[in-house]
């Protein structure tokens, strides 16, 4: 540790043996674990002031995790049994926690990283954070793992009139449940998961909600013939190609769930696993919105014009009264605008340039973890990869050292 007189010099520089991992969330700790497990400390600064944020802090109470718990497991440690299928919000912070106790692993709180580069001269990377108090401190390391994953920022989109609307305009990041909302006028803004949930968490709360559905989108059960859509796509993948197992599935959510287009609902021209895989866009698994759309509890709505004086004008040229707005369009990576690294992540959207599966590893000991759009599965291979090719860096590493000493 050194003190440092220029102003515009942190405060204190540390050197970091291990590499520094940027986020606390699952992210985060699944890759902080896996390299514990083989002997690789680490060092994670977090932003805020607890593991997994996003869950704890920007989350609706309702939230459950989507798909069964056997596929959002961290690598090393599965899931209490006595947990549900689909585990609550506070289930799975619980599970973080006990993860983070059960691998010793102690984040850095309140530290914001502001800047991180590669410093060409001496070799390493040079990671600036600032505190809660405002005071600056530098982190040395060789390796850095960006774990700020999909869900940094929230992302908002532009809407004409937006200054006028006067109403309660509000990203789902702070909506915690419809009880505020009870006898009100919602519109919600975006048909992905979390757009259809809090539609239905408002209908449960006597709110009177409509949904803007902007896009085509791929609505199936959450279950088919008494599994998890989830775990039979994953299972016939393993026996017939991808289109095939499309066709499969549009057949049965037709037979269950009737043609979601009669209720403003058209499905996209590709199948869902084929979207997915292309676009990273993820099909919404019902969990018992489309049938409060199909009652009329639930307004479908086309995309909107303008917002007026406690009004919406919509694309089709009709206004109507709303009191409230949520936007549920979702989150946006803030990579770009603290990583000073124009090769590995891409400028625009702050995702890694090569697609899955091989956005987990950079040049000169930088790594990405939770940027594969395929969920905490996805997490947890990145997670691996990068501890395994960190941990065989760190032994060549040792031994060069031992031998320089003899």
């Amino acid at each position: 540790m050194k003190s440092s007189s220029s102003s515009s010099s942190p405060s204190r520089c540390l050197y970091v043996p291990g590499p520094v991992i940027v986020g606390a969330g699952p992210s985060g700790l699944a890759t902080a674990a896996c390299l514990k497990e083989k002997g690789v400390p680490s060092v994670i600064l977090e932003r805020s002031n607890c593991i997994a944020s996003l869950w704890q802090l920007k989350t609706y109470d309702r939230l459950r995790l989507h798909l069964p718990k056997q596929f959002c497991e961290l690598p090393l440690m599965g899931f209490p049994s006595d947990f549900p299928t689909y585990p609550s919000k506070q289930q799975f912070v619980d599970y973080l926690e006990a993860y983070a106790r059960k691998f010793g692993i102690e984040p850095r709180f309140d530290e914001t990283v502001s800047r991180a580069e590669y410093d060409g001269t001496l070799g390493f990377w040079r990671v600036r954070s600032i505190g809660a108090k405002g005071e600056e401190t530098e982190y040395v390391c060789r390796w850095l793992v960006v774990a700020t994953g999909e869900n940094a920022e929230a992302s908002t989109p532009e809407m004409e009139g937006m200054g006028e609307f006067g109403g309660d305009v509000r990203h789902t990041s702070s909506y915690r449940s419809g009880e505020e909302f009870r006898g009100k006028r919602v519109l919600v803004v975006g048909c992905g998961n979390s757009g259809m949930e809090v539609c239905l968490d408002l209908c449960n709360h006597n709110a009177k909600p409509s949904l803007v559905v902007r896009d085509t989108v791929h609505v199936l059960p959450r279950e088919m013939l008494g599994i998890s859509t989830f775990g039979l796509s994953m299972w016939l993948l393993k026996w017939l190609p991808l289109r095939l197992v499309d066709r499969f599935l549009l057949v049965v959510s037709r037979l269950m769930l009737g043609d979601t287009a009669r209720f403003g609902l058209a499905r996209p021209e590709l199948g869902p696993l084929e979207l997915k895989n292309l676009s990273g866009k993820t099909p919404v698994l019902d969990v018992g919105t489309l049938a409060k759309i199909k009652s009329g509890d639930i307004k479908v709505r086309p995309s909107i014009k303008s917002l007026k004086r406690h009004a919406v004008e919509f694309a089709n040229g009709k206004i109507e009264n709303f009191d409230a707005i949520i936007l549920a369009t979702g989150y946006k990576s803030n990579v770009p605008s603290w990583l000073k690294e124009k090769d590995m992540f891409s400028e625009e959207d702050g995702y890694p340039r090569r697609p899955f599966p091989n956005g987990w590893k950079g040049e000169r000991g930088l790594y990405a973890v939770g940027f594969t759009k395929r969920g905490l599965l996805g997490t947890s291979m990145d997670a691996m990869k990068i501890a395994q090719d960190i941990q065989r860096c760190w032994k060549e590493e040792a031994k060069h050292h031992h031998y320089d000493k003899r």
